[in-house]
């Protein structure tokens, strides 16, 4: 059922509620934003903790990232450049999530991607998640180092920063950062055992194609890996 405009800056600012809740983010750490069936899009504001949020300081903006309408003295998430970017490379994507898990962005500081096929549910709904390149914050760097993923991926750790999720819906969005979250630390505890045991090649394939009849939509990788080999080990 297609959510009134009212109910998706509620919606919005729920999630935000819960992703402080969950320690994903602190201070005025992460951003959310949802395109609207106009082709503008709500965002979080810049400055402002996510446990605050409340459906009024939401931000309007154009696609250039102008804003149409905010309360005063409010502006979009100066990570906006990067949400932007995502919404015009996948025509698919309707609603853009970046914070701080702490798990997933301990991979994203240590430069280590999450490519192990190990965990069923994580392979069938997001394959391998990459670490992008390096990029300043608020600058047009941290765009230009993700859209090279977009294309394959649906979730992506930024290199000393953070992790970024997209989806067609919010909800869906933010379910990837939750099963991102979730992997790390899994994988995270696996290593302290000695290391996960990856799925076979053969049940890899079998459980993506299991994708469409879950219903489950977006982009996937395959079986793509960014680690060297023996990395893991």
């Amino acid at each position: 059922m297609e959510l009134s405009y009212m109910e998706l800056r509620e919606q919005i600012c729920d999630v935000c509620h819960k992703m402080w809740q969950l320690g994903w983010v602190a201070a005025n750490d992460g951003n959310v934003s949802v395109k609207l069936p106009d082709g503008t899009f709500l965002a979080t504001p810049t400055g402002m903790s996510k446990s605050f949020i409340t459906p009024e300081k939401l931000v309007h903006i154009d696609q250039g990232g102008q804003v149409l309408d905010a309360a005063a003295g409010l502006h979009p998430s100066s990570e906006i450049k990067m949400h932007l970017r995502c919404y015009e490379e996948r025509t698919d994507v309707g609603a853009v999530l970046h914070a701080h898990p702490p798990v997933a962005t301990g991979y994203a500081v240590a430069n280590k991607p999450l490519d192990e096929y190990s965990m069923i549910e994580t392979v069938i709904a997001l394959g391998s998640i990459p670490v992008t390149l390096y990029g300043t914050p608020s600058t047009f760097e941290v765009p230009d180092a993700i859209a090279p993923y977009l294309g394959e991926h649906d979730a992506v750790l930024l290199q000393n920063h953070g992790a970024l999720t997209v989806g067609a819906d919010l909800i869906t969005a933010y379910y990837r950062m939750e099963t991102l979250e979730l992997f790390a630390k899994i994988s995270l505890n696996a290593h302290l055992l000695g290391g996960a045991k990856e799925i076979s090649r053969d049940n890899i394939d079998r459980l993506i194609s299991m994708r469409e009849g879950y219903g489950v939509t977006g982009r996937h990788p395959g079986y793509k890996k960014y680690s060297s080999p023996g990395e893991h080990s």
